[in-house]
């Protein structure tokens, strides 16, 4: 977003695609441009295509009108998917559009990357942790509220960083003690339910360490949620494949398509297993996977079977 805000300083480009996978990002990115294009009147101004409403033509026709009483008009695609036929059409269109008229393309499907070439991205990914601290901080500031350190790391964590989740719950965590100007962790614990792939790392983390008592805990937390099976298969083979990988931390997350971070995090926990391990581990997800695909095995016991098995490994 500091990208972003430098950039809409320096001119409003023609055309923005914004993709990631924290959706406060897209309000967020949509918001500061919207703004920068001074924006009066959004009934004459302002067109948002979603992936009901959309056409080809009348999206055409909406870049081309020009501004009433404004500078500046603005035509959204908001998580459109559309044909390898109308993609060309698109990209022919965004690089003769007016200069009057901004698109911005909300992608939430990554099915607009074609345009990354062209025109302006803007990432809409998870922010790291420190700047995902300033930003609770400084809107709790605005609120006359205030978060103790050990309750925004938890809140963070179980929310696995999503700003989405994160301000979310604070509206929840202000409203629970409206009294009270600090927020405490003991309240994060009490009302803020975790992020599935939060969990996924804790129940991985207590394998490793052996503590079958928590991992039963957290797996009957979580095992009515969907795709926990994907989820768990996936993370394993992240653990299996930073532990026999030479490849630095940035080069394996590009190959496997995760973050950074993901790759440090899997790099810890894959030190509580030996290689032999986890290769016998993937092995094991393999076997139940296609089980349960087959529909001669429950997901649910398939998950029991799992953990009873990764313990004794």
């Amino acid at each position: 977003m500091k990208t972003l805000k430098k950039r809409l300083n320096d001119g409003i480009a023609r055309v923005y695609l914004v993709e990631g996978d924290d959706y406060y990002l897209y309000d967020k990115a949509f918001s500061m441009i919207k703004n920068a294009c001074k924006i009066t009147l959004d009934d004459f101004n302002v067109n948002i295509f979603d992936d009901e409403s959309f056409n080809i033509d009348k999206f055409f026709a909406a870049t081309e009108m020009l501004p009433v009483m404004d500078e500046k008009r603005l035509v959204v695609l908001k998580g459109c998917k559309v044909g390898e036929g109308d993609k060309k059409r698109i990209n022919q269109i965004l690089l003769h559009i007016p200069k009057t008229t901004v698109v911005i393309v909300l992608d939430y499907n990554n099915n607009f990357e074609f345009l990354k070439q062209d025109f302006v991205f803007v990432d809409a990914g998870r922010m790291d942790e420190p700047t995902v601290r300033k930003l609770v901080v400084a809107y709790l500031a605005k609120q006359n509220r205030q978060i103790s350190p050990e309750a925004l790391e938890a809140l963070i964590a179980a929310c696995n960083g999503y700003l989405t989740r994160i301000f979310n719950e604070l509206g929840k965590l202000m409203y629970y003690d409206n009294q009270n100007a600090l927020i405490t962790k003991e309240a994060v614990e009490k009302l803020v339910s975790k992020d599935v792939e939060f969990s996924v790392f804790e129940l991985t983390e207590a394998l490793s360490k052996k503590q079958g008592d928590r991992a039963l805990k957290i797996l009957q937390q979580m095992q009515k949620e969907q795709g926990v099976f994907t989820l768990i298969a996936n993370q394993f083979r992240r653990l299996f494949y930073s532990a026999i990988s030479p490849l630095s931390n940035s080069e394996l997350a590009k190959l496997l398509g995760v973050k950074e971070y993901a790759i440090t995090k899997a790099k810890q926990l894959s030190k509580g297993f030996s290689k032999a391990q986890l290769n016998k581990i993937c092995a094991m997800l393999e076997d139940y996977d296609f089980l349960v695909k087959s529909g001669e095995m429950q997901q649910q016991n398939a998950l029991y079977l799992l953990v009873f098995n990764i313990i004794y490994v």
